[in-house]
């Protein structure tokens, strides 16, 4: 077995899969329709591996691969079988029949066939895996089943930020897998922006020589209250960027780059002040000496927000440009290339000579037109090489470039006004959860964050294809993403904490059909076995809270308090008297009866303790029997 493959077996143990009662058979995302038959496949040292399709060989392995960890034997591979013999069948017969990264899984006593192609089969793979059980005395039960199964959207992708904070290979790789495993076939990788360049450009070497290192973050929240006075450092090498291409596209992954224009350019102006567009400095001898005087001292942004720093419109710039994107294609296959767009300001331009003199030369009426007519202009040197754009959905301002595609983030206003004109339009708007830099609970022990609050389930609810258009302009929404930004994201850790379970409900939403989802289905008997899963494999995940438990206060005298624990093999640990709950609280076993005394109150408080011992925050409900507001009066 290779290394990576190894790797990749090493994220892939689960725990007992399915509970028998679960619909779904335990798989995430839930598939488009399960239908259960009678019997049962028994997965044991007699039964043989078949590959008949012709890209499954790797795929094959890692079944394979997956049995033995699982099972704690390999299946003999072979080409043929025979009569009555116990097989697992990989075949891409009648995929081409099938949707666009389909699959189908048929599961009797003496067979278990996947039927797909490419990813479809891989996907195949996937969703066998999640719904294999334990195994009982060297053999594995598997239920007779017929699965059809296909996504919703052809792009569920998932955007990391490695600007604010640097994350190593390794880690990529580790998260890359995981969105591999829930079908997630798009990682977008933002890698510029004004407190970092991370991406090596050979013609610009002080992108990265400069550009890639700050001298601190800020303390605390936003707008903080100081600075680490630390050094934050690091960026990809082309070679390592190629490497992370190759490693996401071996799991049906593309790797969308992007690099922000023309505002959030601090981190290139740093490094090439020409380029920078400084009111009332920008005296221009010629188009190709633009910049009379350079802004001494120019730093790499250590604090957050938005901010003036914007490249100047010139040929020069353009040219600039063009040069870094050329080199982007090279090592980024993908369609589209995500070129920012967003949070621009036009302060400089508006104090510009220059800018101000090229918008009267090219009829434009406004600073938002000038914006439009450098996304255009970058759009053409892009489609010339084959490549299409994606913009946050701020390039709408001005004119929408011609073949762009829309990312809608400032809610949906932008998605929907992109359809509506015959654009393409990725769904991932903050407000409908998808920002998981945000909170999950409003705990005091939740870590410090940007802010709002994303729980999993507000996610979960989400439909990316907005009400309002017509069923024509439906067809331009494409897909839908989360994003996870890093301004509080110091670690992989904490990456990873602020990423699952929420990309687990992202899957679901991106590739089930509506009428599939079904949140306690999801919650109460899917999840917990993928959480445990996770929390094996050394995932710091966000342990959820007490399923059943009310965040908000309870009135009355008499409760009956029924939890359910969120994570297989977990315990939930609860206290009466005001004391933090731990293992020296009392331990959660059956639902509890609490006796509040009338004109008193009870605070109940919950924590969760994973396997691993990692714990969930510390939750609380009042159980009110009408105790009198104890909050000071107000001075008069």
């Amino acid at each position: 077995m290779n290394k990576a493959l190894s790797i990749f077996i090493g994220v892939l143990i689960s725990t007992s899969a399915f509970a028998q009662g679960d619909s779904n058979m335990g798989i995430i995302p839930a598939p488009v329709a399960i239908t259960r038959a009678n019997g049962n496949f028994i997965l044991d040292k007699t039964t043989v591996l078949v590959n008949q399709s012709i890209d499954g060989a790797k795929i094959a392995d890692l079944l394979n691969a997956f049995i033995v960890t699982k099972a704690g034997f390999a299946l003999r591979e072979t080409k043929v079988t025979q009569a009555n013999q116990k097989a697992i069948i990989l075949t891409s017969v009648g995929a081409d029949k099938l949707p666009a990264e389909g699959y189908t899984i048929k599961v009797t006593s003496t067979q278990i066939i996947l039927t797909g192609k490419g990813a479809g089969l891989f996907y195949a793979v996937q969703s066998a895996m999640q719904m294999m059980p334990d195994k009982v005395a060297d053999k594995i039960t598997i239920p007779a089943v017929d699965i059809k199964d296909y996504p919703r959207f052809n792009y569920r992708g998932t955007m990391l930020d490695v600007c604010r904070h640097f994350f190593p290979i390794p880690f990529i790789k580790k998260y890359i897998d995981q969105l591999a495993y829930y079908k997630i076939n798009t990682f977008h990788w933002h890698l510029t922006d004004d407190q970092g360049w991370r991406l090596e450009i050979k013609k610009y070497p002080k992108l990265t020589t400069v550009g890639s290192t700050r001298n601190g973050s800020i303390i605390g929240n936003y707008p903080g209250s100081g600075n680490y006075l630390t050094e934050v450092k690091g960026f990809y090498t082309q070679e390592e960027a190629k490497e992370i291409v190759k490693y996401a596209a071996d799991r049906y992954i593309t790797v969308i780059p992007e690099i922000e224009l023309p505002g959030h350019a601090s981190a290139a102006i740093a490094a090439y002040p020409e380029l920078s567009c400084f009111p009332a400095r920008d005296t221009f001898v010629s188009d190709k000496t633009p910049w009379a005087g350079t802004k001494k001292g120019k730093q790499v942004q250590q604090t957050w927000g938005v901010f003036d720093d914007i490249f100047v419109p010139s040929d020069n710039t353009f040219i600039f440009l063009e040069n870094i994107l050329d080199e982007v294609v090279a090592i980024f296959p993908s369609k589209y290339i995500h070129i920012g767009g967003d949070e621009a300001p036009k302060t400089y331009w508006k104090e510009s000579p220059f800018c101000q003199a090229l918008m009267k030369e090219k009829g434009l009426k406004d600073e938002h037109e000038l914006q439009s007519y450098f996304i255009q202009r970058i759009e053409k040197h892009l489609n010339e090489k084959g490549r299409s754009i994606i913009g946050w959905d701020e390039i709408l301002e001005g004119g929408l470039a011609p073949n762009a595609t829309v990312m809608s983030w400032r809610g949906e206003e932008g998605g929907i006004a992109a359809a509506q004109q015959n654009h393409d339009v990725i769904m991932t708007p903050g407000s409908m959860g998808l920002y998981i830099d945000q909170r999950q609970s409003m705990s005091p022990d939740e870590p410090v964050t940007i802010g709002g609050l994303a729980p999993y389930q507000k996610i979960y609810a989400y439909d990316p294809i907005p009400k309002v258009l017509t069923a024509d302009q439906r067809k331009y929404v494409k897909g839908v993403q989360a994003n996870l930004w890093t301004e509080y994201v110091k670690t992989p850790e904490k990456g990873e904490n602020q990423a699952f379970p929420r990309l687990l409900a992202l899957a679901e939403i991106a590739w089930s059909p509506v009428e599939r989802k079904n949140l306690k289905n999801f919650t109460e008997e899917r999840l917990p076995n993928h959480l445990a899963r996770l929390d094996k494999m050394n995932v710091n995940l966000w342990v959820p809270t007490p399923i059943g438990q009310s965040d908000k206060p309870l009135t009355g005298g008499d409760f009956t308090i029924d939890l359910k624990v969120p994570i297989s093999g977990g315990k939930i640990y609860y206290s009466l008297d005001g004391s933090r709950p731990s293992e020296n609280a009392f331990l959660y076993s059956a639902p509890i009866k609490v006796i509040v005394p009338q004109g008193e109150k009870r605070v109940m408080k919950t924590i969760v303790i994973a396997p691993s011992g990692r714990r969930s925050v510390t939750t609380e409900t009042i159980l009110n029997n009408g105790a009198p507001d104890t909050k000071p009066e107000a001075k008069k």
